[in-house]
């Protein structure tokens, strides 16, 4: 099932010839616009779209990165004056001064229209009701998620997060069928329905729209598994105007992005090298259509791989993996790469412990550590020493197997890690803390 099928399925040379027309005129827009880029562009040398001949010509144009838009806060990015923006939203700003989005009444049409194909990608139809349990705000993902799905038709109710028992009650009393949440708020609230004791035939749930943070194929089938749903993905951004940008199919073989709006590159990280089809890299992303603050080759810090391949669902835009962890994130310990997902995809599932762990990195003899703290499912096994030794070493060794690395695996009480009900915190950095003896 398609929104804008037309759209969706364009053959791969017309699609490429739409976005190269695109590309030239956000290059001549941004140029006439953007202060920021006229100067960037000038220094490049790409002075006019009509520089632009193909689209690996993209690779002439210069790179934008959070710190460029921090610079610029709170408005200096704009290509339009403030009274044709009618839409502000921001990103926490939890490390510094938030991330500003704008946009105009343009900017809004098209990303509802970005977030209802996703939304129907995933499943969702004009006859779903679906309980939005993002925070609505200045955060992008409620509010865009909100609209693309009225204008798809659904029934949308914007419960936003917390207040965990008034969720279940209202999936119950509203008869919702569908679920918008980040994986680690679903997984919670799965947990909760368990607890609640009311039969799974109370509930119609159906679906799962789940976004805003990463989603491991092992934390999907456990939400799944719980809810007795079907999970789909999204990504999206503040400094690309939100969710939207790509998103599941029902076929789940990668995210389908909306090339008609954005070009997406694979980079690496250290060099800026293009990478080939299906390599893994730094997606790097220019929107092609925003309005009020459009952004030529934003590095966005995640890693993944892009294919070319038509989806067996019909869809003709290019396909973008799970994004395997953030440049940002990504923890370094005694020279070994560690993302949090690939801890993740470990411990998910597996028996006697929950899917909630925390990752605690401190300085030991001028060394970096990583100590691993999983929840148990039952406080019976901690009368069991036997059992949680093995249950411990279990852990160390399939760590260690797919990571190459020693950790040091704590197992707690159940309930005693924090739950969350917007993005997961996984990490608690003690390097600066004193050494402990």
């Amino acid at each position: 099932m398609f929104f804008q099928k037309d759209l969706e399925t364009m053959p791969r040379a017309e699609l490429e010839a739409l976005q190269l027309q695109r590309l030239k005129r956000i290059v001549d827009y941004c140029y006439n616009n953007v202060p920021f880029y006229h100067e960037r562009l000038n220094r490049a040398g790409v002075t006019s779209g009509d520089k632009i001949k193909t689209l690996s010509d993209v690779q002439y144009l210069p790179y934008t990165t959070k710190d460029d838009i921090r610079d610029n806060y709170p408005f200096q990015m704009l290509a339009q004056p403030m009274s044709k923006i009618v839409r502000i939203h921001a990103s926490s700003g939890t490390t510094g001064k938030p991330t500003v989005g704008v946009y105009t009444q343009r900017d809004l049409d098209n990303w509802s229209d970005q977030v209802a194909r996703v939304a129907v990608g995933g499943g969702a139809t004009a006859d779903d009701i679906i309980q939005i349990s993002f925070g609505y705000g200045l955060f992008t993902g409620a509010l865009g998620l909100h609209y693309g799905l009225e204008k798809l038709g659904a029934t949308v109710i914007p419960a936003s997060s917390g207040n965990t028992q008034k969720q279940l009650m209202m999936f119950r009393d509203f008869g919702v069928t569908g679920l918008v949440a980040t994986p680690s708020y679903a997984l919670y609230l799965s947990e909760c329905m368990k607890e609640a004791g009311y039969p799974r035939s109370d509930y119609k749930l159906r679906i799962g729209l789940l976004g805003s943070e990463s989603c491991t194929p092992e934390m999907r089938d456990q939400i799944e598994h719980n809810m007795q749903i079907f999970v789909s993905d999204n990504y999206g951004m503040t400094e690309l105007g939100g969710p939207g940008v790509a998103g599941e199919c029902e076929l789940r073989c990668g995210l389908h992005f909306a090339e008609d709006h954005f070009l997406p590159e694979i980079i690496d990280s250290d060099t800026g090298e293009h990478k080939a089809p299906g390599e893994a890299g730094e997606l790097v992303v220019t929107t092609l259509t925003r309005e009020g603050m459009p952004v030529l080759r934003y590095r966005t810090k995640d890693i993944t791989r892009l294919t070319y391949e038509p989806c067996a669902c019909g869809r003709t835009h290019a396909r973008m993996q799970k994004v395997m962890g953030r440049t940002d994130d990504m923890l370094i310990i005694k020279g070994v790469n560690v993302f949090p997902t690939q801890i993740e995809s470990v411990l998910v599932g597996m028996e006697h412990v929950g899917p909630h762990y925390q990752l605690v990195v401190r300085k030991k003899n001028f060394m970096d550590t990583l100590e691993v703290k999983v929840e148990l499912l039952s406080a019976e096994l901690l009368e069991h020493f036997g059992e949680l030794e093995a249950l411990q070493r279990n852990i160390h060794d399939r760590l260690k197997s797919v990571l190459g690395l020693e950790t040091k695996v704590t197992l707690v009480e159940p309930k005693t890690l924090e739950r969350f009900q917007g993005k997961a915190k996984r990490i608690l950095d003690l390097r600066n803390e004193p050494e402990q003896n």
